[in-house]
């Protein structure tokens, strides 16, 4: 009884020095997020539209100066899309007269499936390139679990079953290969872009033909406002991810562009995590690590604003005045085991 009875007294002590800790790393990290958000970002270099290297005509209408609270041009004069800086209806308009077409691809394996996919499908067809065409590729390992959305006139969806690999970091990589494949086979005969996305993200807001463009990236919502010391590169001299400095760090739960120039960058992003592989490397941040060394080597035309997938989490961010892709809460420990 004096055993049970200390090791008690021993849990409350635990108890009782944890709970006033945890508090303190909670407010100690909310601060910290509250200050990295006040950081200034660089300030465009240029007066207007007409100045950049367009990706099309109507990026000349793009008002660059619309958001001094922001950066909203690259140093290699590429737009960064920002709410405020574009008429929609422009951008609409042009991409109905050019034919374009977009094919949005996502992943759904295993428990992800289940817990995520009808939610991010239903949000697309509310949002997600209204105006245009488009085609859903889902991959998934269970094909007969996807379900049934109504789509509007002009939309279709596709399920191509895949293998399921053990871990998920696997599956993370391996997309790159699979993407590659299906725009050769398929995409490349039926549309002009292509944009790849997470599966657990939840359209919210307008993703519109603003977003398309030959190379298109997003800036990670957690690292935009850093300095570069702090983006997490692969540092490893061994993997061929490896990076000293960057641009900006880029999401891999978003990234697009013109079919060619998507599968320029899959096919490159797999031979590289399959050089890596054969010297028994693994990038930090496995295809999100390759992909920020590929936009480092062929800059992207078109780069958007963490408006196009947001973080809730991160809390109030000034420069955030819409938000059109949001984090879906995440449920690591049970649905990366598998």
């Amino acid at each position: 009884m004096g055993c049970v009875h200390k090791t008690r007294s021993i849990w409350k002590i635990m108890l009782i020095l944890c709970v006033p800790l945890s508090c303190v790393l909670i407010f100690r990290s909310l601060v910290f997020t509250f200050f990295v958000h006040l950081m200034p970002m660089s300030k465009c270099s240029l007066e207007s539209g007409k100045m950049l290297t367009l990706d099309n005509a109507v990026d000349a209408s793009l008002d660059l100066l619309s958001r001094p609270d922001v950066q909203t041009c690259t140093s290699w004069k590429a737009p960064i899309i920002w709410e405020g800086m574009f008429d929609p209806y422009l951008y609409d308009k042009e991409h109905k007269e050019e034919g374009s077409s977009v094919a949005l691809i996502v992943f759904a394996v295993g428990r992800y499936l289940d817990v995520y996919l009808e939610s991010f499908l239903n949000s697309s067809e509310h949002h997600f390139m209204l105006a245009l065409p488009v085609t859903y590729y889902v991959f998934t390992d269970i094909p007969e679990k996807v379900p049934d959305i109504k789509l509007a006139p002009q939309r279709s969806l596709k399920v191509i079953k895949v293998e399921r690999h053990s871990r998920w970091q696997d599956i993370s990589m391996m997309r790159m290969k699979t993407i590659s494949e299906v725009i050769e086979e398929d995409i490349r005969h039926h549309c002009t872009y292509v944009f790849c996305f997470d599966v657990d993200q939840v359209f919210s807001g307008r993703f519109g033909s603003e977003a398309l463009g030959d190379t298109v990236a997003l800036l990670h919502a957690h690292f935009y406002h850093l300095p570069k010391n702090l983006f997490t590169y692969d540092r490893n001299p061994k993997s061929t991810a490896y990076m000293e400095t960057g641009d900006f760090y880029y999401h891999a739960a978003v990234f697009g562009g013109s079919w060619k120039s998507v599968k320029a960058l899959t096919e490159t992003c797999y031979q590289n995590i399959m050089e890596d592989k054969k010297n028994n490397v693994e990038a930090l941040w496995h295809d999100e690590s390759h992909l920020n060394k590929y936009l480092w080597l062929h800059k992207p035309s078109r780069v958007l604003s963490p408006e196009y997938c947001w973080d809730n989490s991160i809390g109030y961010s000034r420069d955030i005045q819409v938000t059109r892709l949001l984090w879906a809460p995440k449920y690591y420990d049970t649905l990366r085991t598998f």
